[in-house]
């Protein structure tokens, strides 16, 4: 061979340490706080790209110290509000925030219908504040399947607090129980079957109560009713839910609740709550990704084999049944 091109790298190893170094580049904005770093990350963890991947696990080590915030409740009980006047609060203390609204998907471009909160956008200009819509992708738990990464990206960012509005499907919405340490269940007098929602299903991952909108007729009655269902309840942590009257729109009880956030940040890390919420936030993310790559791989061994289609007429016509066949994949996957 020509000495000359004795030492020449191939130009896909050449692309390859071009790629990784992009990647590191990437991640090392990211730590540093690099606002456009962090959206461009977002935006290919929605995408579930293999370099979100690779990046997501380079960020993990350096993660694990923002707070997490969830609220939750029906539509148009001023959740988004909530969230800008709590996120004023805690940068009146010095912490930086980062916002995760989950929207609604649209059927047309698979995107957030509402996309960045007008609500939020006093807060668009301040460095200490990262706002970022998400579309929910018709996951019926209330949260997107990228929330919990988008979280680990803001986390590595270094924001102290995060907080996740979630789209408000009433009862289904109990994966932000898994995510944040403290949830915040919103109520709204005159919502008619509101309550019957509460009671149907998201009573028991409330860490707080909010009755927004309390200069309503009917507020002191929804504290009563709120106050009745916590009676019935057990905590298994110690904790007694609090109830916090706001009028979001003007400020009211922002202060209040915000303290009542931090006295429950101070409970958790008191009784090691923290790290069973820490516990309960991995199991359920590592069961997550395991489903999701199973049915992957799953789904792969059966294109190979022909894909759906036989499948589906084999078993319309009777030949099988779908447990049989099913259980024909997970044994070909050697499961």
């Amino acid at each position: 061979m020509d000495a000359r091109f004795s030492s020449v790298v191939p130009f896909g190893a050449v692309w390859a340490q071009g790629n990784e170094r992009r990647e590191m580049d990437l991640i090392e904005r990211i730590l540093n706080g690099d606002l456009r770093a962090v959206g461009r990350l977002i935006t290919m963890v929605e995408n579930a790209t293999p370099e979100a991947v690779a990046a997501l696990k380079a960020l993990y080590p350096h993660t694990g110290h923002a707070y997490v915030i969830g609220v939750t409740g029906p539509p148009g009980s001023g959740k988004s509000t909530l969230a800008d006047r709590i996120t004023g609060e805690l940068r009146e203390l010095g912490k930086t925030v980062g916002i995760v609204a989950v929207d609604p998907t649209s059927p047309f471009t698979g995107g957030a219908i509402l996309g960045d909160r007008l609500r939020m956008q006093r807060h668009s200009l301040d460095e200490g504040v990262f706002i970022r819509s998400m579309a929910s992708r018709g996951h019926l738990g209330g949260l997107s399947r990228a929330t919990n990464d988008v979280v680990d990206v803001l986390d590595a960012m270094g924001k102290d607090y995060i907080l996740i509005e979630t789209v408000g499907v009433g009862q289904a919405e109990v994966d932000i129980m898994r995510t944040a340490h403290t949830t915040l269940v919103v109520a709204v007098p005159g919502l008619g079957d509101e309550i019957q929602a509460i009671k149907a299903g998201i009573m028991e991952i409330g860490d707080l109560f909010v009755v927004n909108k309390a200069d309503r007729e009917g507020a002191e009655r929804t504290v009563l009713e709120i106050e009745m269902m916590l009676e019935h309840g057990q905590s298994d942590d110690g904790w007694r839910p609090k109830i916090f009257k706001t009028v979001a729109s003007r400020g009211e009880g922002i202060e209040a609740l915000t303290h009542g956030v931090l006295e429950h940040r101070e409970f958790l890390f008191e009784e090691d709550g923290h790290g069973r919420k820490r516990r309960e936030r991995t199991r359920w993310v590592l069961r997550g990704l395991l489903e999701e790559r199973l049915a992957a791989r799953a789904m792969a061994c059966i294109s190979r084999r022909g894909g759906l289609d036989p499948l589906i007429e084999k078993i319309a016509a009777r030949e099988t049944d779908p447990y049989t066949a099913v259980e024909d994949v997970l044994r070909t996957l050697g499961l």
